[in-house]
């Protein structure tokens, strides 16, 4: 077997899973400047409110590249020295389908303290004991297990963590206590912030990813019948919400009334105008493609992947970050086992047609959560562009799964995901019908 075969397409399927850059150093390996008007944006909504205590609300496509964008922008020497910055997942701090306003503000005020005990806050003893308390009764969190004063409170906090990922009797009580008197939660939440920015003179910045990645049912309630809630503490708070979510009209009257229409929207790469979306002679946006290609090329060796199959291959993803990384991804899967059936060859490489293998695979993924309303609405937004009803719940669930994308430039617009295009052909459906 050529070993360097082999462990080069391991490193670039390593290179390929889609968890978004968070750290540093996958900062500094992978990432591509490609967002810096939205986090112009960011920055503009966050320092010139006037209030310190201003709500934001950052929406986009699934995938686009929002996490890694988030953890950026939370380093971004735009915002200085100013803040003290918290960015966390609801996922590794709540099961995803237990989450609510409730247990998103006691996160916040966990992961407040976290972080606080990770850059050493100077908090007075006696104020550190009574918010270390707080917890544990919330909790039900014996102390006398945990170890000496040295490593007390990151030990506390840790066993929070996970009473507050894996029990959800906790989670029930803590909704139980607060739902009716979420003013007492908001309270301690601003005594602990209030602290650290005491102790740190810098202003309070939370980033709340991943609540865009929870499913519509969960996340739909939480903004339309609480987001005057998770207004109430008073620093700034960044969430991330499904676009899905964002479109339905109630929703987004609620959410832009109690942030004064503070929303930032990160938009998908448009490799092509809506004129020319179905045209497949049509000609990409250069500067666009070349920012997708150097993600690809950051992630795979060149030799394994041409220049031509790389482009084709972005054909595929319709501009989103997500679906590049997805296809390049089963592209790398099925190289590895092909060098393993054929040891010998050392000619492996992504080319046509493991692309297309690896395209067939990700389309009947898709087709297993399409029904019949699906198709009908995938052709209607096919041939027009738009859907009959943008509220309609099907319309909304295929967007959220990103059956559908949305693009922007002086209008918004919609069109069928290209790998998902193929399957109404096969339903029947005539594509060149106007």
């Amino acid at each position: 077997m050529p070993d360097s075969l082999l462990t080069e397409f391991q490193t670039a399927y390593r290179n390929l899973e889609l968890g978004p850059l968070l750290d540093q150093k996958d900062l500094d390996r992978f990432h591509v400047d490609y967002s810096e008007d939205t986090i112009a944006g960011l920055v503009q909504l966050i320092e010139d409110t006037s209030s310190v205590a201003s709500k934001v609300i950052f929406s986009g496509h699934r995938g686009c590249g929002k996490s890694t964008l988030l953890a950026e922008f939370s380093r971004s020497p735009l915002l200085g020295n100013h803040y003290f910055a918290v960015m966390f997942s609801i996922a590794a701090t709540v099961e995803n389908s237990d989450v609510d306003h409730v247990n998103i503000l006691f996160a916040i005020a966990l992961n407040l303290m976290i972080e606080a005990e990770k850059h050493e806050v100077a908090i007075p003893k006696a104020t550190q004991a009574v918010i270390y308390k707080w917890f544990a009764e919330q909790t039900q969190t014996d102390t006398k297990e945990l170890k000496g004063e040295a490593s007390f409170g990151i030990d506390l906090l840790k066993a929070v963590t996970l009473k507050l990922q894996t029990n959800a009797g906790v989670r029930r009580e803590i909704k139980q206590k607060f739902e009716r008197n979420a003013s007492e939660l908001v309270g301690q939440l601003n005594v602990i912030a209030a602290t650290i920015q005491a102790a740190t003179k810098k202003t309070i910045l939370v980033i709340i990813d991943d609540l865009d990645k929870l499913e519509l049912a969960v996340v739909r309630p939480i903004f339309r019948d609480n987001v005057k809630t998770l207004c109430l503490p008073g620093f700034h708070i960044i969430y991330t919400i499904p676009m899905a979510t964002l479109r339905d009209g109630e929703i987004r009257t609620v959410v832009r009334t109690e942030t004064n229409n503070q929303i930032e929207q990160m938009p998908v790469l448009k490799l092509f105008s809506r004129e020319e979306s179905h045209n497949p002679d049509a000609v990409p946006n250069v500067a666009m493609m070349n920012v997708l290609c150097e993600v690809l090329h950051k992630r795979i060796p060149d030799r394994l992947l041409d220049r031509a199959t790389a482009e084709t291959l972005i054909r595929y993803s319709g501009g989103v970050l997500r679906e590049i990384i997805r296809i390049a991804n089963e592209c790398c899967r099925i190289c590895l086992r092909q060098v393993r059936r054929e040891p010998e060859n050392a000619a492996i490489i992504i080319n046509d047609r493991i692309l297309e293998e690896a395209v067939n695979n990700i389309r009947n993924d898709f087709a297993l959560t399409i029904g019949k309303v699906g198709y009908e609405i995938l052709f209607k937004v096919y041939q027009d562009f738009e859907p009959d009803d943008p509220l309609q719940r099907e319309f909304l669930d295929l967007l959220h799964e990103l059956t559908l994308l949305e693009y922007r430039n002086h209008k918004v617009w919609y069109d069928v995901h290209p790998i998902v295009v193929e399957l109404l052909s096969d339903r029947g459906y005539d594509l060149n019908a106007h």
